[in-house]
C-alpha cells in the first residue's frame, strides 16, 4: 500500500511540475491557454489511475478520451495560438502518470526533461532562429546521418591488404574530427577565437590529439586570424598526449610509470610552454577576429585525416609483415605510427606481467610516441597551411627532444639495475 501511494504521490508531483510552468505561460482572460496546474495535475493522475484500475486497456481508453478533449481545445484555439505544444503536453503526461505506477524515478526523470523543454521555449526559439545559420542547421544534419545511418552500417572488422583497415574504427576518426570541429566553432561563437582554440584542443586532444591537430589545422586555413590561437590548441592537445599516457602507465603499471614519468612530465612542459607562447601571442595580436559564421566543420579535412591514417596503417602493417618480430623497439614504434596509447599500454601490460623490467620500458614507449610524433606532424602538413604546419611541428619536435634528453638524463642518474 505504501508503494502504491508512494507511485501516486509521484504521478501527483509530475503533474504539478509540467503544469507549473505551463500555468506560468498561458496568460489571464478569455485568450488564455487551454491547460494550466490542476489540468496537468489531474491528466497525470487519470492516467495513474487508468494504469493502477485497468493497466493498458484502460490505459487506452483514457488516453483516447483525453485525446479527444485536446482536439477540441485546440480546435477552439487554434486561430490565436496554432501551436500545439500544451497539447502534446496533455498526451504525454498520462503516461508519464502511468509509467509512475511501474518506474517512479524514470516517470520523474521524464518529467523533468518535458518541463525544461516547455520552459526553454525562448532560448530554442532564438538558438535556432537567430543564432544557427543556414549552414550549420545543414552541417549539423549530415552529421546526424553520418553517425546514425553510415557509421552503424560499416563493417566492424579489418577488410584489404594485411586485414588492418577497420571502415567502421576509420570512420569513427571521421566523425571525431567533425565532432571536434564543430565542438570548436560552437566555442568560438561563444567565448572568441583567442580563449576557445587553446581550450578546445587541449580537451580533444585527450579524444584524439592526431584529430584535434587535424582540426586546428583546417580552421586555421579558414580563419588566418586565428591562427596563433589553433597553433596553441595544436601544442595543447599534444599536452594532453602525455597526461593521458601517464594515466594510462599508471592504471596498467605503476612501476612503469616511475620510470617514465621524468620524461613525460618534461616532453608535456614543453608543449605546455610553447602553447602558452602562442596564446599569449593570441591575446596581444592587433589582428580583429571577426564573428564566426559559415560552415562548423570541413569534410574535407576529416576524410582527409582518416585516409592519412589508413594508408599509415597500411605502411604499418607492411613494414611488420617484413620485420617479423625482429624486436620490441621496432614492433612499438611501428605501431605508434597509428596509436600511440594502445601501443604503450602493451609495453607496460608486458612490465606488469615480469616478462619486461621496468627499466626497459622506457626506450620502447618513447619510440612510439616518437613515431606517433611523425604521424601528427604528417598531419599538420597535409591538411593545414604552411605557416600552420610551420608553428606546429616544433612543439611536437621539442617535447619529445624533452622527454628523450629527461630520458638520457635518467639513465645517467638513475641506470638500470
Amino acid at each position: 500500500m505504501a508503494s502504491e501511494l508512494s507511485n501516486f504521490s509521484v504521478a501527483l508531483g509530475i503533474g504539478l511540475l509540467i503544469g507549473l510552468e505551463r500555468e506560468r505561460s498561458k496568460g489571464e482572460g478569455p485568450a488564455r491557454g487551454p491547460a494550466g496546474i490542476r489540468t496537468f495535475a489531474l491528466a497525470s493522475l487519470l492516467g495513474a489511475l487508468a494504469m493502477h484500475l485497468g493497466g493498458f486497456v484502460l490505459l487506452a481508453v483514457a488516453l483516447a478520451s483525453g485525446a479527444l478533449l485536446t482536439g477540441l481545445s485546440y480546435a477552439r484555439t487554434r486561430q490565436t495560438d496554432p501551436g500545439l505544444t500544451t497539447e502534446t503536453g496533455l498526451l504525454i503526461v498520462p503516461l508519464l502518470g502511468a509509467l509512475a505506477m511501474s518506474e517512479p524515478m524514470l516517470a520523474a526523470g521524464l518529467a523533468v526533461v518535458v518541463a525544461v523543454v516547455f520552459a526553454a521555449k525562448a532560448p530554442l526559439h532564438g538558438l535556432v532562429k537567430g543564432a544557427l545559420s543556414d549552414a550549420e542547421v545543414r552541417d549539423g544534419l549530415v552529421f546526424a546521418i553520418a553517425t546514425l545511418v553510415v557509421w552503424p552500417l560499416l563493417p566492424d572488422r579489418p577488410i584489404g591488404p594485411y586485414s588492418v583497415v577497420n571502415p567502421h574504427r576509420v570512420w569513427l576518426v571521421v566523425l571525431l574530427v567533425l565532432a571536434i570541429g564543430a565542438v570548436g566553432h560552437a566555442a568560438l561563437r561563444i567565448l572568441g577565437g583567442r580563449s576557445a582554440l587553446p581550450l578546445v584542443g587541449l580537451t580533444a586532444g585527450f579524444v584524439s590529439s592526431t584529430a584535434a591537430i587535424g582540426s586546428m589545422a583546417e580552421r586555421a586555413a579558414r580563419e588566418p586570424a586565428n591562427l596563433h590561437a589553433a597553433i596553441s590548441g595544436a601544442a595543447l592537445s599534444t599536452v594532453a598526449t602525455f597526461v593521458q599516457m601517464a594515466i594510462l602507465l599508471a592504471s596498467v603499471s605503476p612501476e612503469t610509470l616511475l620510470r617514465l614519468g621524468p620524461m613525460l612530465a618534461a616532453g608535456g612542459l614543453v608543449a605546455a610552454l610553447y602553447a602558452l607562447a602562442f596564446a599569449l601571442r593570441s591575446s596581444t595580436s592587433d589582428t580583429t577576429v571577426e564573428a564566426v559564421s559559415g560552415r562548423a566543420f570541413s569534410w574535407t579535412a576529416a576524410l582527409g585525416i582518416a585516409a592519412l591514417l589508413a594508408a599509415v596503417s597500411l605502411a604499418t602493417a607492411a613494414l611488420q609483415a617484413r620485420l617479423g618480430s625482429a624486436g620490441l623497439i621496432a614492433g612499438a614504434a611501428v605501431a605508434g605510427f597509428v596509436d600511440a596509447h594502445a601501443a604503450g599500454v602493451s609495453v607496460a601490460s608486458l612490465v606488469a606481467s615480469s616478462a619486461l623490467a621496468p627499466a626497459e620500458s622506457i626506450v620502447p614507449i618513447l619510440a612510439v610516441m616518437t613515431t606517433n610524433a611523425f604521424t601528427k606532424i604528417a598531419v599538420a602538413f597535409g591538411i593545414g597551411s604552411r605557416a600552420f604546419a610551420r608553428g606546429v611541428a616544433p612543439a611536437i619536435v621539442l617535447s619529445m627532444a624533452a622527454a628523450w634528453a629527461a630520458a638520457w638524463a635518467v639513465a645517467w642518474l638513475w641506470p638500470p639495475g
